[in-house]
């Protein structure tokens, strides 16, 4: 078993990011050889301020480390520095159909029909195929925003195969049933979004423990005070639910029973200690490795041992299309 996934850039990692996909990636070290990217490359197909965006590609990186993931178990790189994604991602796209490009929501959504949308955007699921082929992933684990992108992955990976000979391993798609998709704190009808334009939408892994405490009191509910999980009448406090069972390893079920008869007063103050006692540890591990040579070291090494894995694969893509 092989795994790869990847965090872009932009914006510090809030609980949906944790909860949806890093918590899992700390759960996959132990069981799979893992690949863990921050997909800097991708970050740039929305304008970003250049010195901002060094900053956040390490800043990811620290949260990475910070949440639990070792670089003994796992490479942890970041995707500008093995080369043959780049260039992969080039074969690809003369692979790639422009219709099923076309069929891409992500673009669509992010693009909103702009004629000055750059062309990264609508080919960055052919960079993305990339990503995770050069590994020969057999397993990716992604959010539910993400697994059209995955069926593309797979599309041109058996594509390849056939016309060009068996060089890919067509990925199988690894979703977190609970907790793939955290909603927002203030609209549980959207997803919790680092791009939101509030901050009352998310908790960032970084938040310390009075603007957790404010987000949370603050949080959507409904009127009804009673704490049962149904998403289509209750999406504030099933949202919450969702959260707090995946913070304390208690299923949704143990925690009606728990909280029956309570109001959303005592759940949401539960809520925010266990909040806040998970993230603590993760915001004090974060900053003594952010500024340290550690987090450079990581990375250097974890570039070279990721470059020797997809240069193989690269070499083998070249040699079947023909390619000197």
């Amino acid at each position: 078993m092989r795994v790869l996934s990847g965090v872009q850039p932009t914006g510090v990692l809030h609980l949906g990011n944790y909860l949806g996909a890093v918590k899992q990636f700390v759960k996959l070290q132990d069981q799979a050889e893992c690949y863990f990217s921050i997909v800097n490359l991708h970050a740039i197909t929305i304008p970003q301020n250049p010195q901002v965006l060094m900053e956040k590609t390490r800043d990811v990186a620290a949260i990475y480390l910070a949440v639990g993931l070792d670089p003994k178990k796992a490479t942890i790189f970041v995707q500008s520095q093995v080369k043959a994604h780049a260039e992969a991602a080039w074969l690809l796209q003369c692979v790639a159909r422009v219709g099923e490009l076309n069929r891409m929501i992500q673009f669509k959504e992010k693009g909103k029909g702009s004629d000055s949308a750059v062309a990264g955007l609508y080919t960055y699921p052919v960079l993305q195929a990339a990503d995770i082929l050069l590994y020969q992933a057999t397993h990716v684990p992604v959010g539910d925003d993400q697994k059209q992108h995955l069926e593309l992955t797979r599309d041109i990976a058996e594509r390849f195969n056939r016309d060009y000979g068996e060089v890919f391993t067509v990925p199988a798609i690894l979703v977190n049933e609970v907790g793939a998709r955290i909603m927002a704190l203030d609209n549980p009808e959207v997803k919790m979004s680092k791009s939101a334009e509030s901050e009352y939408n998310y908790i960032t892994l970084l938040d310390d423990p009075k603007k957790i405490e404010k987000k949370l009191k603050r949080a959507v509910t409904d009127s009804e005070n009673v704490i049962r999980y149904d998403p289509e009448t209750k999406p504030g406090i099933s949202n919450l639910l969702v959260i707090y069972s995946q913070l304390a390893d208690l299923s949704v079920r143990e925690l009606e029973k728990k909280y029956e008869g309570v109001g959303y007063g005592r759940f949401k103050k539960d809520l925010i200690e266990v909040t806040v006692d998970t993230l603590t540890p993760i915001r004090e591990r974060y900053h003594e490795i952010r500024s340290s040579e550690e987090l450079d070291r990581i990375l250097r090494e974890g570039a070279e041992r990721a470059s020797g894995v997809a240069e193989q694969t690269l070499c083998r893509m070249k040699e079947a299309m023909g390619i000197l």
